[in-house]
């Protein structure tokens, strides 16, 4: 049964891997209205993103508006994550007409916000440079927003890129910073360390989970996580690692959080050996975020599988 009164949601992605399943939570969950997704540069090629976008709406029969964005970050050069994901689809094509919208995607976070006033909640799963240049552009836009859910940072200093760096701030540190210092009304960041390497990993045990589902959406999911799960498993994780669904997941239901704190974040700039550090300050009176600090691991796992699931 659909709810009476769906969540507007947008996603804004760097399609690949874990965040094609962070769209399936958007397109399936009957909690979500997904209005659109906004493709941004980051994990993989930005017309490999914009594929893997469709290809995932084509596997979960259902389609949304596409509109693509910024393809670099606003100061630096793109880094890319393709040696972590591959073509973050396994090699799996679409077979239709890439077809997306006209409108920048800058310009659809501007008028989507303005469209649902208060309510609107915008699920970050890639590099801030959209969300940035939404800021810049539109001073409106941040009053218009309910709240963002952002994939970024390490509470404890630990990166995924650079000893002191996660990826999405690391690509683009200047428009994080913008963003964690714009003044939305809710910020909530589901952080790489320790949150993800704790209570987001699924194992060769929770992988044959999902494959013995035997449905497309499945499928799918076990051929577009190899190259992932393989990564995280070499470097010492024990499986692949799924912080982008679980954001998408938590912009829908925050029950499950079990802990979080309030903090004030600063990003790094200047440094050279912490380029996109995450400074999550817990002393502050003047806190910007809510990072979540521990969820409901086997929790979460019993959603994807039901998700995953369905025919």
């Amino acid at each position: 049964m659909i709810p009476l009164h769906r969540i507007p949601l947008l996603i804004d992605t760097d399609t690949a891997a874990d965040d094609c399943f962070a769209l399936l939570i958007g397109l399936l969950d009957p909690r979500a209205d997904l209005t659109a997704v906004t493709i941004v540069g980051g994990n993989v090629g930005f017309d490999q993103q914009v594929h893997n976008a469709l290809l995932t709406m084509s596997i979960a029969g259902r389609s949304v508006p596409v509109h693509l964005g910024a393809r670099d970050p606003l100061e630096r050069e793109w880094v890319s994550a393709e040696d972590v994901h591959g073509d973050g689809v396994g090699g799996q094509r679409f077979g239709g007409e890439l077809v997306t919208e006209h409108e920048h995607a800058v310009d659809a976070l501007i008028r989507i916000a303005a469209e649902n006033p208060g309510t609107l909640r915008v699920v970050c799963i890639g590099p801030l440079t959209n969300i940035a240049l939404a800021v810049q552009k539109d001073p409106a836009f941040v009053a218009n927003v309910a709240g963002l859910w952002i994939m970024g940072g390490s509470i404890n200093a630990r990166g995924n890129i650079t000893p002191a760096a996660e990826y999405n701030i690391f690509v683009d540190p200047e428009a994080a910073a913008i963003v964690f210092g714009a003044g939305f009304a809710k910020v909530t960041v589901i952080s790489w360390d320790p949150l993800t390497v704790t209570d987001t990993v699924f194992d060769h045990s929770r992988i044959e989970q999902i494959a013995a589902l035997d449905t497309p959406l499945s499928r799918f999911f076990v051929r577009a996580n190899a190259a992932t799960f393989a990564f995280d498993h070499e470097n010492g994780i024990g499986g692949s690692t799924h912080p982008d669904s679980l954001t998408a997941l938590l912009a829908i239901d925050d029950s499950y959080a079990l802990a979080a704190g309030s903090y004030r974040v600063e990003v790094e700039t200047q440094g050279e050996l912490t380029r996109g550090a995450t400074v999550f300050d817990w002393r502050s009176s003047r806190p910007n975020v809510t990072a979540i600090e521990r969820i409901d691991g086997p929790r979460f796992f019993d959603y994807m599988l039901t998700l995953l699931g369905q025919r």
